[in-house]
């Protein structure tokens, strides 16, 4: 495995379960080495260590608040409110740059972009996480609901990982998966890979900037060939705005933390 760093840190554990052999471990554990060279990106989580356990991988990783999942539950579901999209444009921010930085320095495309792989807490810090190596680890590589018309073929790039921000910016923008219910995964498919894809447009219950349902409306066309790679949205208007723009989201996370009451798995929401 890979050692720990000497010195005190931070940090949290998590179990990756694997379904990979003795001989295939070698080399998402060099993969994971890489990725705890790459320091640079403030917007991907910190990994200091790796190793390999009755055959599950045990991931040492940068100790975060809370994930995007639970914090944007509490938001619609209990304080039955809505992430303001000045917010939104940070994450975005955020999800498009580590994406673009994971791709261009590391050779890694996500495959698992969703809610709970997005962490934030009360400095600022908006990470994303579960990369590289939970893909190699397991053999259906990414999350299904969230999932590319295209993944169903293996020749996808990362213009899946567009298409899946686009459905977890849809979902945090209005709180509710873009697609109905499905029945069966058979239903699943046909949805996603036949129907049209879901577009995130105003409502009586909330309105969008233009610029915005732009970005998410890119992200989700159908087309891959036609769909923007990171290099084409990082100079989309809504990404240069919130470049310049200073929004406090330390103040509207620690606003949103205080609420949140103490769970097993969080007995405090403190860094």
């Amino acid at each position: 495995g890979i050692p720990w760093p000497s010195g005190q840190i931070s940090g949290t554990f998590k179990r990756i379960r694997s379904t990979v052999n003795e001989k295939e471990q070698k080399q998402p554990l060099k993969d994971l080495d890489e990725v705890m060279r790459s320091s640079d990106c403030p917007y991907i989580v910190q990994f200091y260590g790796a190793v390999f356990r009755e055959g599950d991988c045990w991931t040492c990783m940068e100790l975060i608040s809370i994930s995007f999942d639970k914090f944007y539950n509490y938001v619609y579901s209990v304080l039955d409110d809505v992430i303001p999209e000045e917010i939104l444009g940070k994450i975005t921010l955020a999800a498009v740059k580590a994406l673009n930085h994971l791709k261009e320095n590391l050779k890694i495309i996500h495959r698992g972009i969703k809610p709970s792989n997005i962490l934030l807490d009360r400095s600022e810090n908006i990470k994303f996480c579960d990369f590289g190596i939970s893909g190699q680890l397991t053999e259906d590589a990414g999350c299904r609901p969230y999932m590319a018309p295209e993944r169903i073929d293996p020749t996808y790039d990362v213009r899946s990982d567009v298409w899946s921000l686009g459905i977890t910016l849809c979902k945090l923008a209005t709180g509710q998966f873009p697609y109905p219910k499905w029945n069966s995964v058979f239903d699943q498919l046909t949805q996603v890979v036949k129907g049209d894809p879901p577009q995130l447009s105003n409502s009586e219950e909330r309105e969008f900037s233009p610029s915005f349902i732009n970005f998410v409306n890119l992200c989700l066309t159908k087309n891959e060939s036609k769909r923007p790679k990171y290099k084409e949205l990082l100079k989309h208007l809504f990404i240069l705005m919130y470049e310049e723009r200073t929004i406090e989201v330390a103040c509207y996370v620690c606003k949103i933390l205080y609420q949140m009451p103490a769970t097993p798995s969080f007995p405090m929401y403190v860094d």
